[in-house]
């Protein structure tokens, strides 16, 4: 069970809600050869089969479809300004962000009835003694945005391990703050790059 993050008010207790303990995280090459071990089937085969599959899926959605593999779920794309780029305010005289300042940012999935009802039907829950991290709340987040400038002033750039270092923030809430920080100018932080290469550095004048 794990604390909920959303804001209390003074006197109410914590609320706990139920979340997975994950036991890692399986690759499509061990899921095929495991899944065509009682089969006439092929592994390599099978894989080269889903890749197929996995390619025209790709190429539907980027047409504008949503795809449905019955038993599985549904497939949906979801579009995002491409990064550098600021949101339209609806003000007056803005100029339009036009088609080559979007992209699609990711995918939403929708899990069929079927496959939920095959999950819990395999899943044995087991309540875990061990508890989730949080992230640390020992700096403010004016404190953080300074402790990031200052480290920039001596770094030509940061990683996102680093500004977890600096912080004590786990990784998913330190990147949200690090994109929320480099889409306002006002913080002087900027976005280099993308995943796991992704740096940010001060913005100099001329940028």
């Amino acid at each position: 069970m794990q604390a909920s993050n959303l804001p209390q008010k003074e006197g109410e207790s914590t609320v706990y809600y139920p979340r997975m303990r994950l036991a890692g995280r399986l690759e499509l090459k061990e899921l095929v050869r495991e899944a065509v071990q009682s089969t006439t089937f092929n592994p390599a085969e099978a894989e080269a089969a889903l890749g197929i599959v996995f390619r025209k899926l790709g190429q539907r959605m980027a047409m504008g479809y949503s795809v449905h593999v019955e038993g599985l779920g549904t497939f949906t794309p979801s579009l995002r300004l491409k990064e550098g780029r600021e949101r339209e305010t609806g003000a007056r005289g803005e100029q339009r962000r036009n088609a080559q300042s979007i992209e699609v940012g990711g995918i939403h999935f929708k899990p069929d009835k079927e496959m939920l009802r095959e999950v819990n039907s395999q899943c044995h829950l087991e309540r875990s003694e061990r508890k989730f991290q949080r992230s640390s709340t020992r700096y403010t987040e004016a404190e953080r945005l300074e402790l990031a400038r200052n480290f920039l002033q001596t770094h030509s750039e940061m990683a996102l391990w680093q500004y977890c270092a600096l912080t004590g923030l786990l990784k998913n809430k330190a990147s949200r703050e690090l994109r929320r920080w480099e889409a306002d100018p006002a913080t002087g932080i900027r976005g280099t790059g993308h995943g796991i290469s992704k740096r940010w550095r001060i913005m100099k004048n001329e940028e």
